[in-house]
């Protein structure tokens, strides 16, 4: 059990109509305070996003998730929220939202591998 580490992780989901509360999953974000590690994986079907939303313009919700890397990564270009520990990070990104990019509960779990079961995770909630 040693070599296993406690993380957390949280479902980005996008919500085309907040009007309408209807949404679909499109990364996960988890954080391993062990390992010192936080990491995003995301994808956006645009298939999916017209037929919520045939209106929507992709590159907006691209760059909004970009943005959410960037602040992962802890880029200079991430402003003071990149500058943040880890955690804190973790806490800013996957804080409850009534926007157009929402994230679920967060949910604990044990890895051995974070960045091996942030691409678990990615596999079974987006794909």
């Amino acid at each position: 059990m040693q070599d296993r580490f406690t993380f957390e992780y949280a479902v980005i989901r996008i919500v085309p109509k907040v009007e309408r509360e209807e949404f679909f999953n499109v990364g996960v974000i988890l954080f391993c305070k062990r390992k010192k590690f936080i990491g995003i994986k995301y994808f956006i079907n645009p298939e999916k996003l017209m037929a919520f939303n045939p209106d929507a313009d992709i590159t907006v919700f691209e760059d909004y998730l970009n943005a959410w890397k960037i602040i992962c990564d802890g880029s200079p270009t991430s402003g003071k929220i990149g500058a943040m520990e880890l955690s804190d990070r973790f806490r800013w990104l996957s804080a409850c939202r009534s926007t157009i990019i929402q994230s679920s509960k967060t949910h604990p779990g044990l890895t051995d591998d974070p960045e091996k079961t942030l691409e678990e995770l990615y596999t079974h909630y987006v794909l």
